[in-house]
């Protein structure tokens, strides 16, 4: 089974990775003459309930899974679960689980990112849940731009494909004792932010660093600007990565770089990232809330010495946040048994010992309401000075934008912006380059998959 170091790698592929929010995947059907209405169901059945003692089979990378599936079990034994642990979504899963819709052959339930439902959607891989028991009336359970990740469609109109999982709503992560000492605050805007590295620079520290191969934690950042990166124009798509908010953003890192304020050489979860952190060169991580325990668990000799404060705002006052990653558990369409499928994954991501263990094991930031108020997450955390932490990103998920659009091919999208930033950060073009280069690219990508293009 994957580390949670691992896993909280994956997730923020988005995971969310990692993603999700509310007009991302839109109404698909219209577009791709794929799937039907609530009514019809993926295999022209409706979702009631089997007879009979059911099993399930589910996929997740999620650590300590099993311990939630066996209490699931324990309680339900007429509707048993069988977890296979798998790899993250696009480091084989998400290949496995394509192969294994082509093949007839895929589980009941699989582990899905908010940022992949679309593509999964797009090849007849979910199934509709919204017919099935229980589901009417979850929607009041979850964070509200979650629910509109995973109801394609204005108001879900076009069907619900999952269920949401968790969030990756983003904050600063900074070394408290090294600010202090300098006698910086942790800066309130990016402004204050590049000013900071300036004097950071001087001290021989960086301020961060800017991976090359994690293109979800620049949509992250592009999320937080209200750069969403494509839009629904009646049943076809528009590309909009390059627009001038995401022109914003890139424009900002591409001058922290050239004038080396951060650090180019190291990628993200890698051995030297943690020991930069271990020895106080790159003293800031602008990380979703899962980012916690990766700090924590790679970064063990500065327990006491980081602090968690908002992420800086484009304008003074503003309290916009991105996100970067979050799962869903999503009922895939050859599913025999979707009403039992359903209510296992409505079971897991709302029931309070579920979501105890999927965050005390997984470090899942959970989607639901009341994860949010999980004794764990009301605690001081020692690591972080005993600060109330997650106190910041229940704020910060709140102001999630809930209009960011997700395309039917992102893992081609991420492709694209990972290349180019490579580039870019090698001298060779700039992050505005990136983003007029994947804008074309992205535009290609759909109209191979026949799909109706604008812009």
């Amino acid at each position: 089974m994957a580390t949670r170091e691992r896993t909280s790698s994956l997730i923020r592929r988005s995971l969310v990775r990692r993603c999700t929010i509310g007009a991302v995947v839109v109404a698909l059907a219209a577009a791709t003459g794929c799937g039907g209405g609530k009514d019809d169901a993926a295999d022209g059945s409706s979702c009631k309930p089997s007879s009979g003692k059911v099993t399930l089979q589910y996929w997740s990378w999620v650590p300590g899974m099993q311990k939630a599936v066996d209490r699931w079990n324990g309680e339900h034994p007429d509707v048993q679960v069988k977890l296979k642990s798998t790899p993250a979504g696009n480091a084989g899963t998400y290949q496995n689980m394509s192969n294994a819709l082509k093949a007839g052959k895929a589980p009941d339930l699989g582990q899905i990112e908010y940022d992949s439902l679309a593509s999964f959607r797009l090849k007849d891989g979910l199934r509709d849940i919204a017919e099935c028991p229980g589901v009417d009336g979850a929607q009041q359970k979850f964070v509200d731009w979650t629910w509109s990740q995973v109801g394609f469609g204005a108001g879900g109109k076009d069907g619900i494909w999952a269920v949401p999982q968790d969030t990756g709503p983003m904050a600063l992560f900074y070394r408290k004792d090294i600010f202090d000492k300098l006698g910086l605050k942790a800066p309130r805007t990016w402004d204050e932010y590049a000013a900071d590295a300036v004097r950071l620079k001087k001290a021989g520290k960086y301020i961060t660093h800017y991976s090359q191969t994690d293109p979800n934690w620049f949509t992250g950042l592009l999320w937080q600007n209200k750069a969403t990166m494509f839009q629904r124009d009646g049943d076809s798509w528009k590309v909009t990565v390059d627009r001038p908010e995401s022109r914003q953003v890139a424009d900002y890192w591409q001058k922290l770089i050239d004038d080396k304020l951060v650090a180019t050489d190291l990628q993200g979860f890698s051995p030297a990232l943690y020991k930069s952190w271990n020895d106080g060169e790159v003293v800031t991580w602008i990380s979703a809330a899962w980012g916690y325990s990766t700090i924590r668990d790679n970064a063990k000799s500065t327990a006491g010495k980081w602090a968690v404060a908002p992420m800086p705002q484009w304008h003074p006052g503003d309290q916009r946040a991105g996100n970067w990653g979050g799962s869903t558990t999503a009922v895939l369409s050859g599913s025999k048994h979707p009403a039992e499928a359903a209510r296992f994954a409505l079971w897991l991501n709302t029931d309070p010992e579920a979501l105890a263990i999927l965050n005390r094991e997984g470090g899942l930031y959970p989607a639901a309401k009341a994860g949010l108020d999980l004794p764990a997450l009301k605690q001081p955390v020692d690591f972080y000075g005993k600060q109330r932490i997650f106190d910041l990103f229940a704020r910060a998920s709140a102001n999630v934008d809930d209009g960011f659009t997700w395309g039917p091919t992102m893992t081609d999208t991420y492709r694209f912006i990972s290349d180019g930033t490579a580039g870019a950060v090698g001298g060779k073009g700039t992050l505005a380059d990136v983003l007029e280069q994947t804008q074309s690219q992205s535009v290609e990508s759909l109209r191979k998959q026949s799909l109706d293009v604008t812009g």
